[in-house]
Parts: C-alpha cells; structure tokens; sequence
C-alpha cells in the first residue's frame, strides 16, 4: 500500500528517467482507493500560499489540485488576461535611419501601465478611426522629437550626448493625449521611461501619432501581461540512511545551496540533514555517484505547484492572477451551460 501511496502522489526522479509522470487522478485507478471527484475533499485539501509578492513579482504555491488546472491557469495568465498596447501608428514624418515598420514593431512592445479593465475591445477597424477614436477603447498618445546641434558644446565634444539634443528617442517622449473623460478615470504611462526607441542626428525628425488598444496574448505577444509565468513542482528529498563525516559533506555538495546541511548530532558526529528542499534545482547530480545514490531519494510532490508570476505592464501580480482565474471560472460557466443546453436539446428529441 505504501508503494501505490507512492505512485499517488509523487514523482520519482531516477538516474536514468523519470517515473509515475502520469495522472491517476481519477476513480478505479487502484484497488483500494476512491479518487472520484470530491468537492468538500477538494475544498479540505486547496490551499494557496503567498510567499513573496511586491509590485512586479509573486511566489506563491498552489496546492491541492491537477497539472491540468495549474497550467490552464499558466495559459491564461500568458495568453488570455486583456491588456492595452499600442496598436495603429499614423506616421507623419520619419527622418530617421529606423525604417517605419520597424519603429511601429518597437513601440507596440512598449509595455504601458494603465489598468485595462477600465476599457472595452474595439469592436470594429473603421478606416476614419484616426479622426474619430472612442474614449472606451482607445488611448492616444504622440511623439514629436527633432534633433539639433548643441550651441553650446564644446569644439573638442565628441559624445553625441553633448554634440546634439535629444538625439535618444525614449518612451519617456511619449506623450499621452486623454480623450473625452480619461484623464479622471485612468492614469496612463509607459511601465518604463528609459526604453531606447531610436538614435537621431541633426535634422532628424519623428512625428507620429499612437492609439493604443485592448487585446490579449494569444493575438499579439504585445498584449501579454506576464514577463514570466511558471510553476515547478515541489522537490522532495528524503534521505534514506544516516550519511556522516567527509560522505555527508560530499552528499552537501550535489545540492543547491542551502538544500542540505552538515550538522552536530547528539552524539557529536557531524551527519547530513534536508533543510530546504525547496531550493534544489532536481539536477541529480548526487546519482553520479555510486557511494551516495543509494543513500537518498529524489522525488516530487505531484499536487504542489510552485507559482513564479512577473508582471510586464505596470499592474500587479496579484491582480494578474486574479483575473486569470476569474477568466478559468467564466470558461467552466460557458462550458456548463453547454452541457446543460445540450441535455435538454437530447430530452426534448
């Protein structure tokens, strides 16, 4: 039983593969044992721990729940939670060596902080949009930058920095121009104003004019809210016989730092103890080693995730994951509904 117990819930890491990888997450997969769907069971055993959060990153652990559901959560984090990015460039006078295509391509990727649940998707691509752009939808904004000599540098200069004026185009030009009521409802800004748009000379000249639209990832990578989103499972190591002396400190150092420690015990004897078992990276480098890798076991627990989440546009992590997994709900309404419609079209035949 111990055995099947450990099929369960963990997988095992080996010299030469991996093993119990699939899932058995579902009922009469082993004598004995009752894995049909149990919402109260599910609700006793979830759990979600926040271990580091601040303005741009978030660690936290999921357990208690299928890979299936952890990654849908990934997946949706990437690809699905909505964003606003520049997309339409009206392109008035370009002087520069950068060709036009290519300048628009940067300045979609710029990542701008600004909270897009306050705006709707744009219904339509009308072709007088540049005259007309709605408030719900679109946010405008404008570059103008011409580079000129510096009257004042000195005639031995030879930085550029000091020969010409704004001769760096940054996203801190970026100009934004609130339509109708929009300076009250949202602040708008680009996430960074150090991005490198392009290098001018003098008689240079940029003159565009942005709209900025909602979208998600799975359109255009430039609407994805996440720098990273990705989750790991639990390591586990589980050291089978005491290791002692000079074979304690080599088991020590197969691992991460900070996995395993070389400790006193009562009996004054220096012996490997797990102290972090978080932190090892599942390299396996102690199954190299003949004297040690019957001495240890490596593993991982299948139902705890380990969640690294970093926000790209300004908003918190938090609030990203928390959409994510109100836009899952949404998914698992529309889908019950489905089936609830397709029951009453079969009963009614």
């Amino acid at each position: 039983m111990a055995h099947i117990e450990d099929i369960r819930t963990r997988v095992t890491l080996n010299e030469h593969g991996i093993d119990n990888v699939h899932t058995t997450d579902y009922p009469r997969s082993y004598v004995g044992y009752n894995d049909a769907w149990d919402l109260e069971d599910f609700k006793s055993k979830f759990r979600i721990d926040i271990l580091e959060m601040n303005k741009e990153e978030m660690q936290f652990d999921m357990v208690g729940i299928d890979a299936s559901i952890a990654n849908s959560f990934r997946r949706i984090l990437l690809a699905e939670v909505p964003t606003m990015a520049i997309e339409k460039i009206f392109m008035y006078n370009n002087t520069s060596v950068i060709q036009d295509e290519v300048l628009a391509h940067r300045l979609g990727l710029i990542p701008l902080d600004v909270d897009a649940r306050m705006f709707e998707f744009r219904q339509s691509q009308e072709a007088n949009m540049e005259e007309n752009p709605s408030p719900e939808d679109t946010l405008e904004f404008e570059i103008k930058v011409k580079c000129t000599k510096n009257p004042d540098a000195p005639k031995d200069a030879t930085d550029p920095c000091v020969l010409y004026k704004d001769h760096k185009v940054y996203s801190s030009h970026i100009k934004w121009n609130p339509l109708g009521d929009q300076r009250d409802l949202v602040s708008v800004k680009p996430v960074h104003d150090d991005i490198l748009i392009a290098k001018l000379r003098p008689g240079h000249q940029i003159d565009l004019k942005m709209h900025a639209v909602k979208g998600i990832g799975k359109d255009h990578a430039k609407f994805s809210p996440v720098a990273t989103a990705s989750y790991r499972l639990l390591p586990e190591i589980t050291i089978l016989k005491p290791v002692y002396g000079k074979q304690a400190v080599k088991l020590q150092s197969c691992f991460s730092p900070g996995v395993i420690d070389v400790v006193e015990n009562e009996d004054g004897i220096e012996e490997a103890r797990v102290v972090e078992s978080r932190k090892d990276t599942c390299s396996r480098e102690v199954l190299r080693y003949p004297d040690l890798k019957d001495l240890v076991k490596l593993s991982k627990v299948r139902d705890h995730f380990i969640f690294s989440v970093e926000s790209a546009v300004g908003q918190p992590p938090n609030l990203l994951v928390s959409e994510a997994i109100k836009i899952l709900m949404a998914k698992c309404r529309t889908f019950l509904a489905e089936l609830d419609s397709a029951q009453q079209d079969m009963e009614t035949e």
